[in-house]
């Protein structure tokens, strides 16, 4: 379990002095998955808002070594490092250990990156990869993605007199990864350091190739108070519309299960992306988002269960 006191004595290793928005949850991501990482750690990037904010010339905000890959391979390029790694300490030119870490938005991970991301996690590379999920293009414009959830308001899936904001449910990333036999994947939010940093302790523990996908709210493209940031992530796991859990070797295991369910609505109210929701002539969107939430929770608990050793 991650120590905050300990954790704090860790020289910043993502500063500040970058451009990221007020309440941006990527760089929270970034800063707390490498306090838990430590100094000997590389990081690849996707193009995307972490990098475009972190990384303006002549200026950096990573005190790693840092490479910038396109959008769609991310996945790949840290497998490049891992495998020169290897190859040099197999030459005995090398015999430091190392983490590599991947970092990539939503877009970068669940659409343009995703065969990149696939390949590495199938090749069995001793990589972590890091979704800051933002549920949106939000780097270009706030277009639609594979994560955005349906019923949000998107500059490529409008709310409108015809169309009612992104017709469709969103892609289960997370899943996806658990099914390439992956030793570990996780969820967790910002706004939960302790369980983020946790995680990321124990994904480094372990031989092989790891994911956690990581929401993140976003102020610019959800239209929150940017002050609210941290409160819409764990909004996010009280109302399970985004369940914090870990998977160990097929083992899941929920990391946070509220003492309360709350009502979707209570995280829809505080976005403008959902103000369409709001609607009374619009009480079936909301009606199906609280549905399909209830759904995914159930099948996690059913997953949970069937994964304790029975007596």
């Amino acid at each position: 379990m991650a120590n905050l006191k300990e954790l704090s004595k860790q020289k910043e290793l993502f500063t500040g002095g970058h451009r990221g928005c007020a309440g941006c949850g990527a760089v929270m991501v970034a800063r707390q998955v490498l306090m838990a990482a430590g100094p000997n750690t590389v990081v690849a990037s996707a193009t995307g808002c972490l990098e475009v904010i972190s990384t303006i010339f002549p200026f950096t905000s990573w005190n790693v070594p840092f490479v910038h890959s396109a959008f769609e391979n991310a996945g790949a390029t840290i497998s490049g490092v891992e495998a020169l790694y290897k190859s040099w300490v197999r030459q005995g030119k090398y015999d430091k250990k190392l983490n590599f870490i991947a970092f990539g938005g939503d877009g970068g991970t669940y659409d343009i990156g995703l065969q990149s991301l696939s390949g590495a996690m199938e090749r069995g590379h001793n990589i972590l990869y890091v979704c800051y999920n933002n549920e949106a293009y939000m780097n270009t414009g706030v277009q639609r993605s594979g994560a955005t959830p349906k019923g949000a308001d998107t500059t490529t899936a409008p709310v409108g007199k015809v169309k009612k904001g992104k017709e469709q449910y969103r892609k289960d990333l997370t899943a996806i990864m658990i099914a390439h036999g992956i030793p570990y994947a996780a969820q967790s939010i910002a706004g939960n350091w302790r369980d983020l940093t946790s995680k990321v302790e124990k994904a480094l523990s372990i031989e092989g190739p790891k994911f956690i996908n990581v929401f993140q709210p976003c102020r610019l493209g959800w239209s929150f108070e940017p002050e609210l940031t941290c409160e819409m992530g764990r909004l996010a796991a009280d109302t399970c519309v985004w369940p914090l859990f870990e998977v160990v070797d097929g083992q899941y295991k929920i990391t946070y299960k509220p003492k309360v369910k709350k009502p979707v609505s209570e995280w829809v109210k505080l976005q403008g992306r959902f103000r369409n929701m709001l609607k009374p002539e619009n009480k079936a969107l909301l009606d199906d988002l609280q549905n399909f939430t209830d759904r995914q929770w159930e099948a996690l608990l059913k997953k949970e269960a069937a994964s304790i050793p029975q007596a």
